[in-house]
């Protein structure tokens, strides 16, 4: 999508704010003892009263409000009757819908006391994240910011999912560009353009660089290595980049 109008930046910012005070919170209600489908039932409530859409169950029938992933599990895990344990390293993913605009947003973060091997990846995610935000300007190339985050991975001694990619957002969850990609790559490299709105998100991983999907047909998953998501729906702009789920 590309915002043209006030009605259009006013529309995406207020599902951003409505999807990044959901992850908020259910990031804040994720404690030891509490199940992935409580939290998931807590976002069900939070979308209603805010008189929004959970946009997988929306456009995808997802089984599920959000998409909450537990240490093997990547991206897009099933909220379920799993029990939340000190020091799990849990992936919160919100996205939804108002008006007919949307907006999506992850993040990856430690239960409790974790170990510092995990938070030290979800750290990485974010300054991962921000690299390549500054890179988020008109004219600019969506390579670019792949390079700044794979850039970020190398220097801490870790790597990137390459499966994985951001993408184009607004009217519709996942639209055009179809791949923001987590390293370096001039295939569907776009030029970003003024207005041009997009869920970036980098994963951080410490060994693999591929996921595979699990046989729910929805989770993915990693055989032996961890992974950090940092997510939030951007609108490119020349004065830089409005973050709609800060």
């Amino acid at each position: 999508m590309i915002a043209r109008t006030e009605e259009d930046f006013n529309g995406l910012k207020e599902i951003g704010k409505i999807c990044g005070a959901i992850r908020d919170e259910l990031v804040q209600k994720t404690q030891p003892g509490i199940t992935t489908k409580e939290l998931d039932d807590l976002a069900g409530k939070l979308f209603e009263q805010a008189g929004a859409q959970s946009a997988p169950k929306q456009i995808y029938d997802f089984p599920g409000f959000t998409c909450i992933s537990v240490n093997e599990e990547v991206a897009h895990g099933i909220p379920s009757d799993r029990v939340i344990a000190e020091g799990d390293l849990v992936n919160i993913d919100v996205s939804g819908s108002k008006n007919g605009y949307f907006a999506d947003t992850g993040l990856s973060f430690v239960v409790g006391h974790g170990n510092a091997a995990l938070k030290m990846i979800c750290d990485v995610a974010k300054e991962a994240f921000e690299a390549g935000l500054e890179k988020a300007m008109p004219d600019a190339k969506t390579s670019a910011l792949g390079n700044a985050v794979h850039n970020v991975a190398k220097q801490n001694g870790l790597t990137v999912i390459k499966n994985l990619t951001g993408h184009g957002i607004g009217r519709s969850i996942h639209e055009k560009p179809d791949h923001i990609f987590n390293f370096f790559s001039k295939w569907d490299d776009v030029v970003l353009e003024e207005g041009m709105v997009i869920a970036f998100e980098p994963f951080i991983s410490t060994l693999e660089e591929e996921v595979f999907q699990s046989d729910d047909g929805w989770t993915f998953l990693t055989d032996e290595s961890y992974v950090a998501q940092y997510e939030h729906t951007i609108i490119i702009t020349s004065e830089g980049p409005v973050v709609t789920t800060a």
